[in-house]
């Protein structure tokens, strides 16, 4: 017997026992009855019989009676029983018992309680929500406490990366670099498809080389940082169009330490014919970090105004680096930076 549809028999039972214990009338269990929203059609008689001849119908009749006609509406019914086990099981004040029988009122409310809470759909269902409410409670402490490890880890990137700054030894600039910008890729869900392999190139001065591949939103980028004290020119930045040229399907990311000058802008732009790349300076990263700005939607904007705004690509990387307020590089100043 479904209890969302019917009173099984224990609980109509129970119900049956119950009720006309908790009120010293026969009026008064009426009363309760409509109180709880049962259908006059359901207590005309009743209220009539208790009305007019008392002493032909007792409490646990009246009860009896309502209680099997709302159980035999299924549905139709089906908020007034709601109403009515609410009532039940809510009842707190057995001064309404005759003093003799609130302790048995007592103990049978308790006990209605208890099948209620053992076989009540509704009590589990009351119960499964509080359940749900738990698990969300936790899933979003679990995120919190996500993003706070989130957060640390990136400070301590930041740390790290600033910390590379003032570092004049390139082999172990190159070699924390390295790491540094593994774990900042990570912690913004890029797939780092390889390890960064630190290449230095003595012949051109300072030089700290690391080259890598991404994949982002399903991309593959060949990543290539130099860390010099000058301008990237057209011969630094040819060398890894190069190398994205002969991959096919492949796209290309510079990370300069320096800025570039303005023919290896130009350069990179006229290959936007053949090819996707995206200049990119370690101060917007700096400044990345600092604003806890997201890697993924950085890159995806720069990768975005090469595909779509082909022509101002120039003036679009300029202002992303603030060339234009810096008088020392409009014209591809190559002094030390």
């Amino acid at each position: 017997m479904n209890i969302p549809h019917h009173y099984p028999p224990e609980l109509l039972n129970l119900l049956i026992k119950t009720i006309p214990l908790l009120f010293r009338s026969k009026k008064d269990v009426v009363t309760f009855f409509h109180g709880a929203g049962v259908s006059a059609s359901h207590l005309a008689d009743v209220r009539e019989k208790v009305e007019t001849a008392p002493a032909t119908i007792n409490k646990y009749e009246i009860v009896r009676q309502i209680l099997v006609r709302m159980n035999d509406g299924c549905d139709a019914t089906l908020q007034q029983r709601r109403e009515v086990l609410k009532r039940v099981v809510e009842f707190e004040d057995f001064s309404t018992c005759w003093p003799n029988d609130q302790l048995k009122a007592k103990g049978l409310v308790a006990e209605i309680r208890r099948v209620i809470d053992v076989k009540d759909p509704f009590s589990r269902m009351k119960q499964e929500q509080e359940a749900e409410r738990k698990k969300r409670m936790e899933a979003e402490k679990r995120k919190i406490d996500e993003l706070n490890k989130k957060r640390t880890k990136l400070e301590k990137v930041k740390g790290d990366l600033y910390a590379l700054f003032p570092e004049k030894n390139r082999q172990l600039r190159g070699s924390k670099l390295e790491g540094v910008l593994n774990r900042l890729f990570e912690l913004h869900g890029i797939l780092v498809r390889e390890a960064f392999n630190r290449v230095g190139d003595a012949g051109k001065g300072v030089v700290e080389q690391i080259d890598g591949v991404i994949s982002l939103d399903g991309d593959i980028y060949l990543v290539e940082m130099k860390w010099w004290d000058k301008p990237l020119g057209t011969d630094e930045v040819s060398q890894h169009l190069v190398r994205v040229f002969n991959r096919n399907c492949a796209r290309g990311i510079f990370i300069s330490y320096s800025q570039y000058t303005e023919p290896a802008i130009t350069i990179c732009k006229e290959s936007l014919s053949k090819m996707i790349v995206s200049l990119c300076t370690l101060q917007e990263i700096v400044r990345l970090l600092e604003k806890e700005g997201d890697m993924k939607d950085f890159l995806r904007k720069k990768v975005q105004a090469a595909i779509i705004d082909k022509p101002l690509f120039y003036r679009l990387f300029r202002l992303s680096c603030g060339l234009d307020k810096d008088p020392a590089l409009r014209n591809g100043n190559r002094s030390r930076s």
